[in-house]
C-alpha cells in the first residue's frame, strides 16, 4: 500500500521517558503488509503471520487510522507504525472498530485514544451515524471511560 496519500494528518507531540515522540495520525494512511503485521501480533499476542494486510484493508474498510512516530525509524522513512485502527462500514449508517492497537512501548501515552478520536470523525464524515465496538472486560475503562462509548447488549457465535 505504499504510495497512498493521507487524506488526514494530526500532529501530536508527547515527551515520554526522557524522550520526544513526534506522532502523525493519518486516516487511510500507507501501511506496509509486514510492518502492520507485527503491530496487530505484538498486541493481539500472536505470532506475525504473512497477512495481506493492504489487500483486505482496501477490499473492505471504509478507512484506517495510522500512527507515526517521525521520531522513531522505520524501513520505510515514514516514521514507525506505533499503533492502527481500521474502521469498517455496512455501506449505510453503521461502521465498526477493528484491531485497535499500539505498540508497546507506546502505550498510555493517548495514543489509542487519538486513533479512535480520528476514526470517530472520519465516520462520521463517510455518513455514518453509530460507531460499533467490541471489546474484553479489561478493555472497558479504555473505551468507556477515555473514548466515550456506552455499552450496549451484543451477541457472539464463533464460526
Amino acid at each position: 500500500m505504499s504510495g497512498c496519500t493521507p487524506s488526514h494528518a494530526i500532529a501530536l507531540f508527547a515527551e515520554s521517558y526522557g524522550r520526544v515522540m513526534a506522532i502523525e495520525y493519518h486516516w487511510r494512511g500507507s501501511v506496509e503488509d509486514t510492518e502492520l503485521e507485527h503491530l496487530h501480533a505484538e498486541a493481539f499476542g500472536h505470532s506475525a503471520q504473512q497477512t495481506a494486510w493492504g489487500q483486505r484493508l482496501e477490499r473492505y474498510s471504509l478507512g484506517w487510522v495510522c500512527a507515526r512516530d517521525r521520531a522513531a525509524h522505520d524501513f520505510i522513512g515514514a516514521g514507525r507504525l506505533v499503533g492502527f485502527v481500521n474502521v469498517v462500514g455496512d455501506g449505510g449508517v453503521h461502521a465498526i472498530l477493528l484491531d485497535t492497537a499500539t505498540a508497546v512501548s507506546h502505550r498510555h501515552l493517548g495514543i489509542g485514544r487519538q486513533l479512535v478520536s480520528t476514526a470517530l470523525k472520519q465516520a462520521r464524515a463517510a455518513g455514518c451515524q453509530w460507531l460499533h465496538v467490541d471489546y474484553e472486560p479489561h478493555l472497558d475503562a479504555f473505551y468507556r471511560d477515555a473514548c466515550g462509548f456506552t455499552p450496549t447488549q451484543a451477541g457472539l457465535l464463533r464460526l
